[in-house]
């Protein structure tokens, strides 16, 4: 699986204009299953990311997590970070698990994130989202498992 993490001050999810999942302080995290991936890769990135220390202590320093500081999580679908760019300028997504499987296994990750004991709120596999973030820092990582 691959993520973008993002640290966010808040950010939301709209589909046809209206908000489905949103964010305070805490994370935006855009995955794509890719082929060959199972559930012990979501469980990997899940157990990672809400242990990832990314957000500043009292001393300025990123080394807190997303559950030290209390925060919360928006999960995003995002096929296109399987994008392959090596041939044209037409970028490819064969890379990408098949959409029931990446549905999935976005949703197994959601629950997971959960399970870690993050709060989360999630898009819409498959569907024209309109993402707002206000990142923070901006601090961006990605990540593959």
């Amino acid at each position: 699986m691959r993520a973008l993490i993002q640290r966010v001050s808040r950010a939301s999810v709209a589909v046809d204009g209206e908000v489905i999942g949103k964010t305070g302080p805490g994370l935006l995290i855009l995955v794509c299953a890719m082929q060959g991936d199972a559930e012990a890769q979501a469980d990997h990135l899940a157990a990672k990311i809400a242990r990832l220390r990314i957000f500043n202590d009292e001393a300025g320093k990123m080394n807190r997590s997303v559950l030290d500081i209390g925060g919360s999580a928006l999960v995003v679908s995002q096929f296109t970070l399987a994008a392959d760019t090596s041939r044209g300028n037409r970028p490819g997504f064969s890379a990408a698990a098949a959409p029931a499987e990446g549905e999935r296994l976005y949703e197994y990750f959601a629950a997971k994130l959960a399970e870690q004991g993050v709060p989360v709120a999630t898009g819409r596999f498959g569907a024209d989202m309109a993402v707002e973030l206000v990142n923070d820092g901006p601090v961006t990582i990605w990540m593959e498992s």
